[in-house]
């Protein structure tokens, strides 16, 4: 009996042993996988292409944008309306050169912070969550009613304003990039005197 308990530990110590080594070696191999995916050919493009979607991304969210973004908390679920750069300078006027320059800085983030209250709802719409003829119906941060619906396209229209893309992320937020502005009529007003300036001169 002594014979057979000690021909034994040895075993149950070695298969001891190599269960730990291998577990030790899963778990690196694990812990490394980022560093690894660099090493071959494959590994590399797929780390290039998800770098250039996030770049892809913030080119189409554009400076105004971005800079709608930094005024949300980042670590809540946001679905954001932004107007496209084209947008923002047909609409309002706003033009990257001119609007990050002395006293006109103060302005543009007035009116950012103005377009941020209508455009942002707190919780996420995905383009896939919106169902294909009908309308959802939400409001945004600042009590503006948004209603939401799908073309064929699976683009998105938001108080009759075209989405250009959709679906974007950033963080937990979920950004949709707008053909125009959403705004309330009295905020679309204030801004029009510029524009009826602009055509008499």
């Amino acid at each position: 009996m002594r014979r057979g308990r000690s021909s034994r530990s040895p075993i149950v110590f070695l298969v001891v042993i190599v269960s730990i080594s291998c577990f030790l070696v899963l778990i690196l191999s694990i812990l490394r996988l980022p560093d690894a995916s660099f090493s071959n050919d494959a590994g590399t493009a797929i780390k290039l292409k998800k770098i250039n979607k996030v770049h892809e991304n913030n080119e189409r969210i554009g400076k105004f944008g971005e800079m709608m973004i930094e005024m949300l908390p980042q670590d809540l679920s946001f679905t954001m309306f932004i107007p496209s750069e084209n947008a923002f300078e047909r609409d309002l006027r706003l033009r990257i050169n001119d609007s990050l320059v002395g006293e006109k800085t103060n302005d543009t983030y007035a009116i950012l912070s103005r377009v941020l209250g209508f455009t942002v709802v707190p919780w996420k719409i995905l383009s896939k969550s919106v169902p294909y003829g009908e309308e959802i119906n939400c409001d945004s941060l600042s009590g503006l009613k948004l209603d939401v619906s799908k073309d064929p396209d699976e683009m998105l229209f938001v108080n009759r304003v075209r989405s250009k893309w959709v679906d974007l992320r950033k963080g937990d937020l979920v950004i949709h990039v707008m053909d125009g502005v959403i705004m309330e009529a009295d905020f679309e007003q204030s801004v029009r005197p510029d524009d009826d300036d602009d055509d008499k001169d």
